[in-house]
């Protein structure tokens, strides 16, 4: 499994974050170490043939143009009316032959194992994250020179792809914006092929194309970071400010000219008192880590209560809940709650926030609180939704 630790040693870590994030492209090689990969191609070809994904959850791209559906795929009707596109195998073979690229969106909700590499990534930069798999058997770029609104961390899995990368036109571009960046002219800044268990790190705004040239299938993940831009920050600062019955009245639209400046005084008042805080950034990085809903799951057939068995094993759904402890208590943090337990609970908490899969048993043996306690205090978080049942008592 790729958990946080994991990511960060392979990424660099803190000086990664300081120095590279949000700066510049990093390729980071495997060296020929084995890595525990996430998807194969046995995994892909499963997911097609037991999942219902619809375009454009699942889509075939060549030119930086959709292939119709209607190219691969037979419009299915069941008798209740439900309608779905049913990929053929052989002209969706014939297609990806032929140079279009295979995508399929957010394949974390429905792979495990993608899901948990996703969990480990969103510790280590504490933004949520979602992976699409992209697999390529030509020269052909099936999306052409392009850039994409939020970093990314790419994983070669099998193959080889070709990355030409020609940096930013444009200062941290934005899905919503008052301009698009202009397209690249010249050569390429980069122009560097991965190869399994391969890492490229690339800035949003920094235009690449990609294609599988070396002469055999490639498949690899991109795992899409969540932008935290000014913007964000300053959407959540006005939600607060609504606590102000200035900010909640009506602006003076009709008032007199005094009236609208006496206004604009008022407001701008409030904004600078919330910008003084010295720790509204802290804040505002605490709301995000703990009101994100994070990866919630169903715990069947525990609807009520985790049982106190030993062999029942639990995870937790919300990668980047937090623990704050003082002397009398420990309080967890995370999927939009907030749990106060009495301090020699956190032992408990702490394994949990690791993110590892653990029995009810391991988490008693750590803690020592009896079974009894530990499941207790599992069934509040899992009635929470910042944890999940993943394995029953054997």
């Amino acid at each position: 499994m790729i958990d946080s630790a994991s990511w960060a040693q392979r990424l660099g870590g803190d000086t990664f974050l300081a120095q590279t994030c949000f700066r510049a492209h990093k390729v980071i090689r495997s060296n020929g170490a084995a890595l525990p990969s996430p998807l194969t191609w046995d995994d892909l070809n499963e997911i097609v043939a037991a999942h219902r994904l619809e375009p454009p959850r699942m889509r075939l791209s060549r030119a930086g143009e959709t292939v119709p559906a209607t190219a691969y795929s037979i419009l299915r009707t069941n008798r209740r009316g439900v309608s779905w596109y049913q990929p053929q195998p052989a002209e969706f073979h014939a297609r990806l032959a032929e140079g279009a690229s295979l995508v399929i969106d957010a394949i974390d909700q429905i792979h495990p194992p993608v899901r948990q590499a996703a969990a480990g990534l969103e510790r280590f930069f504490r933004t949520p994250v979602q992976v699409n798999a992209y697999a390529s058997w030509t020269a052909e770029e099936g999306f052409g020179t392009h850039w994409d609104d939020h970093d990314v961390v790419v994983l070669q899995l099998e193959g080889s792809k070709r990355w030409k990368i020609f940096g930013p036109t444009r200062q941290a571009p934005a899905w919503r914006d008052v301009e698009a960046p202009e397209v690249p002219t010249g050569e390429p800044i980069a122009d560097t092929v991965l190869t399994p268990g391969d890492l490229l790190y690339l800035p949003r705004g920094w235009w690449h194309a990609v294609s599988a040239d070396q002469g055999s299938a490639s498949l690899h993940l991109t795992f899409g970071l969540a932008t935290q831009t000014g913007a964000e920050f300053l959407g959540w600062l006005c939600d607060g400010l609504r606590a102000s019955t200035t900010v909640r009245a009506d602006v003076p639209r009709f008032g007199t000219h005094q009236q609208r400046a006496d206004y604009l005084a008022a407001i701008r008042k409030e904004v600078l008192a919330a910008l003084e805080d010295p720790v509204v950034l802290d804040r505002w990085e605490r709301s995000l880590d703990t009101t994100h809903p994070g990866r919630p799951r169903l715990s069947l057939p525990h609807v009520v209560a985790v049982p106190p068995e030993p062999g029942i094993t639990v995870q937790l759904t919300a990668p980047r809940a937090r623990i704050d402890q003082d002397a009398e208590t420990v309080t967890f943090s995370g999927s939009g709650n907030e749990w106060t337990f009495a301090r020699p609970v956190a032992p408990v908490l702490r394994l949990l926030a690791d993110g590892e899969a653990i029995t009810l048993d391991a988490l008693t043996a750590e803690s020592g609180l009896t079974i009894e306690q530990t499941a207790e205090v599992v069934t509040i978080l899992v009635l929470g939704q910042a944890v999940a049942v993943v394995g029953s008592a054997e």
